[in-house]
């Protein structure tokens, strides 16, 4: 069996009670994405206001930054009921007829992953997003015949870490977009904080920053850091968790400064060490770690393109000069340099 990746932004098993029970239920303890916050709240009111159902909402961004926490948000601030599913869950056009005919007026639906709904199910979502009604065929054969349902007014949040992968008939009839950003240190010590706070967990301010720093810019990743850095102080500390226990609690979990695993510098150093600093093409990369290729292209890779320390050319994988500074290797860009310069120096002198 594969084992899971801690850094992973993507939701690991028995994590949902903890998700549960740090999630926040108001725009008031959601931290970050102000802009799509305040946009959110216009519409809202307005719809209410209207005595409408909102339109439908699509939120798309990297695994971990809250999309979920977004939907019962906005679910609480209507106060109408939400139903959650997911696009692999429907596996059939009438598992998405079941659920459209149990909701009620204004009611939300939320679909995760909805990139993955099967197309057959995708079709019949159209005319109920659209006018709110569904067309179903009854019988088979020459006794075939079309009876057409009508739904209650219902908003659809769709959330989806891949946008590009949405067909454009289903896009099209989202009246909200919002996409998510990256947090900053700043805002996931924030984060850090409040959980901190509901764990009843006594942490320095200090210790804080130095998870948020850690955090790969995704307050899930940084919940999962403070749950395993709490264990430490409960075991080698005293309960409390200062900028000591917390720079030990997440070395010896193998995190660097900049939230790179073992995973990520191995990457890294077979890139530099076995090629060279690359190129090198992701077959032969995914030989050379033993990884899975779509492994490093989802989950390794973003980030560090995000930190600017490997770039993707034609010809494959190039790690910079960011990147042999981080793993401690000299960079020899350095020294071609330097020797160009003092071949042209050299060159002006004999002239």
């Amino acid at each position: 069996m594969e084992e899971e990746r801690f850094l992973t932004a993507d939701k690991l098993l028995g994590e949902n009670e903890l998700d549960v029970t740090l999630r926040p239920k108001t725009f008031e303890e959601y931290v970050g994405q102000d802009r799509m916050k305040s946009n959110l709240r216009v519409f809202i009111e307005a719809s209410k206001k209207r005595g409408e159902a909102l339109d439908h909402v699509l939120l798309y961004g990297p695994p971990g930054l809250g999309k979920t926490t977004m939907s019962h948000i906005i679910a609480n601030e209507l106060n109408v009921n939400l139903k959650v599913t997911s696009g692999p869950a429907i596996e059939r056009a009438a598992d998405l007829v079941s659920i459209l005919t149990n909701l009620n007026e204004n009611d939300v639906l939320f679909i995760d992953e909805i990139h993955r709904l099967n197309r057959s199910v995708e079709e019949i979502l159209y005319p109920a997003m659209e006018d709110y009604n569904l067309d179903i065929i009854i019988g088979k054969g020459p006794a075939a015949r079309s009876m057409r349902l009508n739904l209650p007014k219902f908003t659809l949040i769709g959330a989806t870490t891949r946008a590009g992968m949405l067909t454009g008939p289903l896009r099209d009839r989202f009246g909200v977009i919002c996409r998510l950003e990256m947090y900053t240190p700043e805002e996931l010590s924030i984060i850090v904080r409040r959980s901190a706070n509901i764990l009843k967990l006594k942490m320095t301010e200090d210790a804080c920053k130095e998870i948020s720093r850690r955090s790969r810019g995704t307050p899930r990743i940084a919940n999962r850091l403070l749950k395993r850095v709490r264990d430490f102080a409960e075991v080698d500390g005293n309960g409390t968790v200062d900028i000591k226990l917390a720079k030990h609690a997440l070395n010896l979990l193998d995190i660097d400064d900049l939230g790179l695993d073992a995973l990520d510098r191995k990457l890294l150093d077979a890139i530099i060490t076995k090629f060279g600093g690359g190129p090198v093409g992701l077959d032969t990369l995914s030989s050379a770690i033993n990884e899975d290729s779509t492994t490093i292209e989802d989950v390794i890779e973003p980030y560090l393109m995000q930190l600017g320390f490997i770039s993707r050319i034609p010809r494959g994988r190039i790690c910079t000069k960011l990147a042999y500074n981080h793993i401690g290797v000299k960079y020899p860009g350095d020294t071609v340099a330097k020797q160009m310069s003092f071949s042209d120096g050299g060159a002006q002198n004999d002239e």
